[in-house]
């Protein structure tokens, strides 16, 4: 098992989500789900499916200036030679700002599997990165995801 390859894919995939998203591209983002896919949201409401994805999604894009996500990845855990487990922080920069929004950071999970020989999203999970009675915790996060736009920012 080439170890590396499925996590550069699994990398390639997560990222390709974020893009999506960022675009507020809603059939590029559902896209990349299986077919069975599951997409549990910050507030905890789950999609089933690629069809429910992209008609929310599309809703959400079409109805709301949503926020697009800063990320630095935690781990790729490769399971098997089909599927791997991403974990990753996240915070969101609205627009027209230039800083995230710390009450909106988050942990997010992708589970990632291969389906028709490409790489599909199973699962991908965003729990509140609340850190509740860790203030230095949810502090450090905060600096942690600004020195990661920032430094985007100074290569563009």
């Amino acid at each position: 098992m080439d170890t590396t390859s499925i996590q550069d894919n699994a990398l390639a995939l997560y990222q390709g989500l974020l893009q999506q998203w960022n675009k507020r591209h809603a059939s590029g983002m559902a896209g990349l789900f299986a077919s069975n896919g599951i997409l549990i949201g910050f507030d905890g409401s789950q999609l089933n499916g690629q069809k429910e994805i992209y008609t929310v999604l599309h809703e959400i894009f079409s109805n709301f200036p949503t926020a697009a996500y800063i990320s630095i990845v935690k781990e790729i855990r490769v399971l098997s030679e089909s599927s791997v487990i991403l974990t990753s922080v996240v915070g969101m920069v609205a627009e027209g700002h230039s800083d995230i929004s710390p009450e909106v950071n988050a942990v997010q999970t992708m589970v990632g599997m291969l389906e028709d020989n490409k790489w599909r999203v199973a699962l991908l999970q965003s729990t509140p990165a609340a850190f509740h009675g860790r203030p230095e915790m949810a502090e450090q996060l905060s600096a942690d995801l600004r020195h990661v736009l920032h430094s985007s920012a100074s290569q563009n």
